[in-house]
């Protein structure tokens, strides 16, 4: 595959936009803080957010903190070398502003409480991931979902918030992680066509045991369910949004050279989405009866 990568990485260098996150910072907002600078401490009342849109904020900046990690294991699956690893530090490179940009955001507008939420990253960060990041075709797999699920969350992220400034930066994000997405579903792709059976196995598993990189954070659950329940990102639009598109784009449930490994994948595959669906549909009934209120805060529900 290395030549395979090697053109995706030409490609992605050819569409890939450069921008400067200091440019999607408010910074005449921002004043000192407490502390060495005898600054003011941070209120409640200084963030122009609702909680949710906080609570956003804090999954979307924690998660994309632990690049050191990320890079770790893809380095461990493509290695540094060849145009495998030039890929692989072109796009640590560019997943870095991702945690830059919103940092600066949040300090400049205070629409964090920066105390916690540095308190929360270095939890994170300091807490070792689940053992569920999955070697070989199976790694490619679990990050073209991923990219995919990152992009849908950012942007919408960015839109609910309606702070114009953060929507922007979000949007600018969110289309990093839109050629990101694009690099590796067009990998995929090729890896289907040279080891069909292989790729359905790995897609299979990256699908059916798919799990959000951000989960050691601290309040992941309780924060994830609130921004699911009030619509900006759930299980229908993990379906909707990123599964669906995916099996479009790699034509899985039409493959015709597949042998019977691959069909049982296949087959595993097409149960666990309908399961998923009839769960979806659950969960958007109980979300319709416990909508959030106005002001945007989750209704607790028990």
């Amino acid at each position: 595959m290395e030549p395979v990568v090697g053109g995706l990485l030409d490609r992605h260098l050819t569409v890939a936009k450069e921008w400067f996150p200091h440019q999607y910072v408010p910074w005449r907002a921002g004043t000192d803080f407490d502390g060495p600078l005898d600054g003011t401490p941070w209120q409640d009342a200084h963030s122009a957010l609702d909680p949710l849109a906080r609570s956003a904020l804090v999954l979307s900046l924690l998660t994309e903190d632990n690049l050191p990690t990320y890079h770790h294991e893809l380095a461990s699956i493509v290695g540094r070398d060849g145009a495998w690893g030039n890929w692989l530090h072109r796009w640590t490179a560019e997943e870095d502003r991702h945690s830059i940009a919103p940092r600066s955001y949040i300090h400049a507008t205070r629409a964090v409480d920066p105390v916690a939420l540095e308190r929360a990253r270095m939890t994170h960060m300091s807490t070792p991931m689940p053992g569920f990041f999955p070697r070989g075709v199976r790694g490619i797999a679990y990050v073209l979902v991923q990219e995919l699920a990152t992009r849908v969350a950012h942007r919408s992220t960015g839109l609910n918030t309606a702070e114009p400034v953060c929507a922007q930066l979000f949007g600018r994000i969110a289309a990093d992680e839109n050629l990101h997405m694009v690099f590796y579903r067009d990998l995929y792709e090729q890896i289907f066509d040279l080891i069909p059976d292989e790729a359905m196995e790995g897609l299979r598993w990256a699908v059916c045991d798919y799990r959000m990189p951000g989960q050691p954070i601290p309040g992941f659950a309780a924060m994830s369910l609130s921004l699911a329940m009030a619509g900006w990102y759930g299980p229908q639009m993990f379906l909707d949004s990123v599964l669906a598109p995916i099996m479009r784009a790699l034509r899985v449930m039409d493959r015709t050279d597949l042998s019977s490994a691959g069909e049982a994948h296949r087959e595993a595959l097409a149960e666990h989405l309908e399961r998923l669906r009839v769960r979806v549909g659950r969960f958007e009934e109980r979300r319709q009866e416990h909508r959030p209120n106005s002001a945007g805060e989750p209704i607790t529900t028990g």
